[in-house]
């Protein structure tokens, strides 16, 4: 009877370690997909900053003469006006009326 129990303990154990082996599996492929997703909108945001930033100096093309400090404090002192703050609005409501 011995020998017997020790083989049935030993089959739970290997069915435990597999049953492990599979939920860390599960662990890692749930992480990887994580990654994945958050390397996709760090993507899409790079992407996003690289187009507006060119679509900036399209229409202003002497911003690219600007340094960063420059840029951003122009930037602010654009937006800041109540022209610009006007448009943004409309443009940020005709786009969410538009969906």
């Amino acid at each position: 009877m011995h020998k017997k129990e020790i083989k049935t303990l030993q089959a739970e154990k290997e069915n435990i370690e597999r049953q492990l082996a599979q939920e860390q599996h599960k662990i890692q492929r749930l992480e990887n997909r994580a990654t994945y997703y958050e390397k996709g909108d760090r993507r899409k945001r790079a992407h996003r900053l690289i187009t507006r930033g060119a679509a900036i100096e399209s229409v202003a093309p002497q911003t690219k003469e600007l340094g960063e400090t420059e840029f951003y404090t122009f930037a602010e002192q654009v937006f800041a006006l109540p022209d610009t703050q006007r448009l943004l609005t409309e443009a940020v409501s005709n786009h969410a009326g538009g969906d």
